[in-house]
């Protein structure tokens, strides 16, 4: 079985979300981030797996569930952490973000027979996910994080491996990902906090 990664930061104002602010203030920032976080994470808890583990910046709170392991992100960029969740593991990975909260636990099934990687682009040039058969740090150090053409450098990293494409996702960053995010995903915490935040209009 494939051991799910999901790497975060703690969901704290000013930290996380910030380009959702404004419209939302940094703690309405905060909580959608934790909400979206609670929502991948329970996501991740009914996905079948062999070791659940989050990769946190912080300290986990209320929105953790029973199951995962928790451990410190290294220092470095996030290329550094992202290999260094990687080096973690023994045998098939997934490493996700808190950033899609509309993910559902069959998009998160995977059958690596026959593939060596999976890669999840994000609509922004990025990438929600990444699947390897066997966890290589190499793949994610040095590439350009947080940029248009971090997807496409990522994917091109791994040239050579059988590679399996999955769907494209929608990061949230913005109010209007936000939005979009949560009509995909309706009945999650994420949607029911962004309509209840919405409801109460212009601050």
């Amino acid at each position: 079985m494939t051991t799910l990664l999901v790497i975060a930061k703690e969901p704290r104002p000013g930290r996380v979300k910030t380009r959702l602010t404004p419209p939302f203030t940094p703690q309405e920032a905060a909580a959608l981030a934790a909400a979206s976080l609670a929502d991948t994470l329970d996501v991740v808890a009914r996905t079948p797996a062999r070791r659940r583990v989050l990769a946190l910046d912080g300290t986990p709170g209320h929105w953790l569930p029973p199951g995962f392991e928790v451990v410190p992100q290294c220092a470095g960029g996030l290329d550094e952490r992202l290999a260094d969740a990687f080096a973690g593991c023994s045998g098939p990975a997934l490493l996700i973000g808190m950033d899609t909260p509309q993910v559902t636990p069959e998009l998160l099934t995977l059958d690596f027979t026959d593939c060596d990687a999976y890669f999840g682009p994000a609509e922004d040039g990025g990438f929600w996910a990444l699947g390897l058969a066997e966890p290589d740090p190499a793949l994610l150090r040095g590439i350009p994080m947080s940029t248009p053409h971090t997807g496409a450098a990522q994917r091109a990293r791994l040239a050579g491996l059988r590679v399996r494409d999955l769907p494209v996702l929608r990061d949230v960053d913005t109010a209007e990902d936000a939005r979009a995010v949560a009509k995909e995903a309706p009945e999650g915490r994420f949607a029911g906090l962004l309509e209840r935040l919405t409801a109460v209009g212009p601050r």
